[in-house]
């Protein structure tokens, strides 16, 4: 491996060499682009993730100095993809450029990819605020290019992170955009009652029962079928179990469900939250009697 250091060294000398040297203004920096893609190569069969980018990143200044934009945005990602290895912050740094090269050349399918690949690195750091606003960013860019299924779930990712920072209007909005955009689509409808089932569970955890009674109601008028399904009845009981006040039941309801369908992570923590917030209430009424 050491010896593909040493040959991205030389390539890489060899290219700044040309950039310092005389030639014609294009000729000089295709040459030196080729060297730098040699360089970044042998960098990254050694591993060296660190040299790999910079030199990426010399790759993309040569390409923008050629006016060849799409090549520089090129350069960008795989940049990013190097140091997606040791550095986040590196790698967003990374994919921003390249997005922003994207949107300049009218390439929003790709700008809407890395987008989108952004808000993953931010929620892979719990940096849940940033990777709403990419998550954002790249729904709005899938739906200007009709890429509907895309866009959907990078919404959905929204509405589940501003759900785990308590921004539950928001986080219900989106739901239940989400599950009345896709009853006309065929190919959606069956993931609606899932959808309202987020919906609700944040319902449950603003803690208003005459708001999720009105909300059970409207999500029957959306889709007919779903007061026959287990995930109206989850809601319903609990949403009847909040009404009296009842953890245990409010808890048995819950595992029960849980015993059939497993619940996951994003589900259980909110639901937890709306049982914690139940106890405290009923505690706090505990204490005033």
């Amino acid at each position: 491996m050491a010896d593909q250091t040493i040959r991205g060294e030389e390539f890489e000398k060899k290219a700044e060499k040309k950039l310092s040297g005389w030639g014609l203004f294009g000729s000089k920096y295709e040459d030196a682009a080729d060297l730098y893609e040699k360089a970044a190569n042998c960098f990254k069969l050694a591993k060296n993730w660190d040299r790999a980018g910079a030199v990426y990143i010399k790759l993309a200044s040569c390409h923008l100095k050629l006016e060849s934009k799409h090549e520089a945005a090129s350069a960008y990602v795989d940049a990013a993809n190097c140091y997606k290895k040791i550095s986040v912050q590196d790698a967003a740094q990374s994919l921003n450029q390249a997005v922003n090269l994207f949107l300049e050349i009218g390439r929003l399918n790709m700008a809407a990819r890395y987008c989108k690949e952004l808000g993953e690195l931010y929620e892979q750091e719990q940096d849940l605020e940033k990777a709403i606003d990419y998550f954002e960013r790249a729904a709005d860019l899938f739906q200007s290019e009709e890429v509907t299924t895309s866009a959907n779930q990078c919404k959905q990712k929204v509405a589940q992170f501003a759900a785990q920072l308590e921004q539950y209007p928001k986080a219900i909005e989106i739901f239940e955009a989400i599950a009345r955009h896709s009853m006309n689509n065929n190919l959606l409808k069956y993931s609606v009652k899932g959808i309202l089932l987020n919906a609700g569970i944040c319902q449950l955890c603003r803690g208003d029962v005459v708001a999720i009674t009105n909300s059970l109601e409207r999500y029957q008028e959306l889709d007919p079928t779903f007061s026959g399904t287990r995930e109206y009845k989850l809601l319903a009981d609990l949403a009847a179990s909040m009404d009296e006040e009842d953890v245990g039941k409010f808890t048995d309801v819950i595992k029960e469900y849980d015993s059939m369908t497993r619940l996951d992570p994003w589900k259980t923590t909110l639901l937890l939250r709306a049982k914690n917030a139940l106890k405290a209430k009923e505690e706090e009424e505990d204490d005033l009697t």
